[in-house]
């Protein structure tokens, strides 16, 4: 009798991995492929069949979402870094949380759709959240995450930052996004939640104190938040201008300029006095012999730290507050945390992994 043949070994299964910025206002993303891709964290489901029959699709995301918003229900489902639970003001409503949770998962599979990932992949990503995210919010996400990855880790956003350029030690990191704004310091190890800190003063925050510079300014204009927002990402300063900052909005349906450049000046200059003294309680809470250090080595990214001036703002508001300080701007603000998400991906080894299933 015979031996029975023995079966093949099977290849192992080849692994994407990616690391992912999951933002309020943009969802970027770094694969281990090569891939580098980014979109607006927009998602827009047809309001009715003659919707469904001019778009001829059931779901459009970023920038195209936005374009035909009125045919759409349209969801930004991240809000202060978590799934959003409530309309702005109003109290938790499951249903506008199921309504995001479902839109959120739908970016997140866009997201892993722009890596170019292959059938039969395992795919693992690290995620970027809030630096307090709580312990309800993290669950959400990696619920979201369900049926889309084969295994996820969440780390906080400055940390992925500062992990991506290898600045490790006694450096303090201050990530400004839409809709937090994330501190975290690092001294060598991994960060515990008395080293991060999240304001809400952020991006959208400085959206909402534009629009009410606007209103005072632009008398008689009717003008959206996107609007505002359009106009902070195309001027936004906080230094001598360069050039004057000149918007259009419709007064009675005819288009109208206005010069907002002292607007957009004083609103972006207002979040500075907030980040100042979130840089304030981490450092007074840190060891008083690197204190110093870690006051002269202030890293300012995030889609929020591309205001142009605004690390000479901190630096000036620090020296007269804390009496010194120097701050530098990462050099990748729209893929400095997905990148560094991706680095972490390779480095840390598999305990660190949660594993996932849509069982």
């Amino acid at each position: 009798m015979t031996d029975p043949t023995p079966e093949p070994a099977r290849a192992p299964a080849k692994v994407l991995t990616l690391g992912i910025d999951f933002g309020t206002s943009r969802t970027s993303v770094a694969a281990s492929n090569g891939v580098r891709d980014t979109v607006l964290s927009y998602v827009g489901y047809p309001r009715d069949h003659v919707a469904r029959k001019m778009l001829g699709r059931d779901l459009l995301l970023g920038e195209e979402a936005l374009e035909h918003q009125l045919a759409l229900d349209l969801y930004r489902p991240l809000a202060g870094g978590q799934i959003k639970h409530s309309e702005e003001g109003e109290p938790m409503d499951p249903k506008v949380y199921e309504a995001n949770a479902r839109a959120a998962q739908d970016l997140l599979r866009h997201a892993i759709g722009l890596s170019g990932a292959e059938p039969g992949e395992v795919i693992r990503a690290v995620i970027g959240t809030p630096a307090q995210a709580s312990i309800k919010n993290k669950r959400a996400l990696l619920d979201a995450c369900t049926g889309h990855l084969d295994a996820v880790m969440l780390c906080s956003e400055p940390f992925a930052v500062a992990y991506g350029m290898d600045r490790l030690d006694d450096v303090l990191v201050i990530d400004i996004g839409a809709g937090t704004t994330d501190l975290c310091r690092m001294h060598g190890t991994m960060p515990d939640e008395a080293d991060q800190l999240t304001i809400p003063f952020a991006g959208d925050w400085i959206d909402r104190q534009l629009s009410e510079l606007f209103r005072r300014k632009c008398a008689g204009a009717d003008f959206t938040l996107n609007m505002v927002k359009r106009a902070k990402e195309k001027y936004a300063f906080v230094t001598e201008p360069q050039a004057r900052a000149i918007v259009e909005f419709p007064v009675q349906g005819k288009p109208t300029r206005f010069d907002v450049t002292d607007e957009i000046r004083e609103g972006c200059r207002r979040i500075v006095p907030h980040i100042v003294k979130g840089i304030q309680q981490l450092i007074a809470s840190f060891h008083p012999e690197f204190q110093a250090r870690l006051r002269g080595n202030v890293l300012l990214a995030g889609g929020g730290g591309q205001i142009i001036g605004l690390d000479i703002a901190i630096e000036s508001y620090m020296q007269e507050h804390l009496g010194g300080g120097s701050v530098t701007r990462s050099e990748e603000p729209m893929y400095g945390g997905a990148h560094g998400a991706l680095k972490i991906a390779h480095d840390m080894p598999p305990e660190y992994w949660e594993q996932l299933s849509a069982d």
